[in-house]
């Protein structure tokens, strides 16, 4: 399914609604040079223009960014996301994406270190720990290497080898925690025992996290829509 540009649903919402530039932004309380802004994509909104939006034309905010094609089947208002426990998001003030997926990702991350100690194994919590931390250095690296005057001195790692070396130790990672959990370890390791024990369903993970499974089932769906584009 191709993706569909907020500006784009944007317009086309008012054009069904049939009603003028003019007239939407007065309904949505704001100027009329603005909305033509968000409707041709030179500007992106924020999180209470995006909720006033859904509500004024009925929709989701799942339709709105693209991510449902439904405009209200999986409906993902951005209050029904809780906060986690990092209350910065006053910085992404202006920007709905980063938002959006900063909640889903904080809010899953919940869910799985719960699940990390109801396995109750160190050794494992520490390798998944590892590999969580590694993906996040190698993005943070990536950004901040894109501008050359940033210092690398930042780093004790040199800009040549970081990410090859990242991409292996994730790997390597990988696969000791695969064979944790699988019971098959190498030297030094010890299998996850409790891991076979956990019982996961979609109704477990709704009861027992409420305010944290939705987060965690439209991460599953977005990155499912990642793995497969073309579907």
């Amino acid at each position: 399914m191709a993706e569909v540009g907020f500006n784009r649903i944007l317009t086309l919402l008012r054009k069904e609604r049939g009603i003028t530039q003019k007239e939407a932004a007065k309904s949505l309380g704001i100027s009329q040079a603005l909305l033509s802004h968000y409707e041709k994509g030179i500007r992106e909104c924020g999180l209470e223009f995006l909720t006033k939006v859904a509500a004024f034309y009925s929709v989701s905010c799942d339709y709105l960014l693209g991510i449902s094609p439904d405009r209200s089947g999986l409906t993902l208002q951005i209050e029904d996301i809780p906060e986690s426990d990092d209350r910065n998001d006053a910085r992404y003030k202006g920007s709905v994406l980063p938002t959006l997926n900063k909640k889903l990702i904080a809010n899953s991350m919940n869910i799985l270190f719960d699940l990390m100690q109801q396995v109750g194994d160190r050794q494992l919590t520490t390798e998944m720990s590892n590999f969580l931390m590694l993906a996040v250095y190698k993005m943070f690296r990536m950004l901040f290497s894109a501008n050359p005057k940033n210092p690398q001195s930042t780093f004790s790692v040199s800009e040549a080898v970081y990410a090859k070396y990242t991409d292996a130790e994730m790997a390597y990672i990988e696969a000791h925690i695969g064979a944790m959990l699988s019971g098959e370890t190498p030297e030094g390791f010890t299998p996850a025992k409790n891991a076979g024990k956990l019982e996961i369903t979609t109704q477990q993970v709704g009861d027992r996290y409420p305010l944290f499974a939705t987060s965690l089932f439209n991460l599953i769906q977005l990155s499912e829509k990642t793995l497969r584009p073309d579907e």
